[in-house]
């Protein structure tokens, strides 16, 4: 991701998540916290970004924060093929673990990641500021075997 791709980014942002970050808040991620690793998903212009992905490698774990597709662009694979880039670059960098918070209500996103070896380890209560809803805590090794 390059800071041109925020604008982009917090479009998609908006149309696939009820608390949405803010163009701040991408930016602080892509330029300041030494943590995160950005990635977007381009589509030949006119459309230029249609997904991205926010990621933090911290120690041996990679959390996934943020990953969407433009509702355009979905059902194409493109959400998977982000994931198993985010899973590959986690084998890269030596981490041992992938997690992730999600809504139990979002089924595709949960299909998705239960396809890609993660397993529901917890629940956090009230996590959604927006509906009070729970989150779900997702976990996956990072196995050489699976990554990628």
């Amino acid at each position: 991701m390059e800071p041109d791709d925020i604008p982009g980014v917090v479009s998609i942002e908006n149309s696939s998540f009820p608390t949405p970050w803010s163009a701040a808040s991408f930016r602080h991620e892509l330029l300041e916290n030494p943590y995160a690793r950005l990635f977007v998903v381009r589509a030949p212009d006119p459309d230029g970004v249609v997904g991205f992905a926010c990621l933090w490698i911290v120690d041996q774990e990679l959390k996934i924060n943020n990953l969407a597709i433009h509702p355009l662009w979905r059902r194409r694979g493109l959400g998977r093929r982000l994931l198993k880039f985010a899973l590959g670059l986690a084998l890269s960098e030596g981490c041992l673990e992938a997690t992730l918070e999600v809504r139990p209500s979002n089924g595709a996103a949960l299909a998705m990641y239960a396809g890609e070896g993660f397993q529901t380890v917890g629940r956090r209560k009230r996590y959604y500021s927006d509906t009070h809803e729970d989150a779900l805590v997702m976990v996956r090794p990072i196995d050489p075997a699976r990554a990628g």
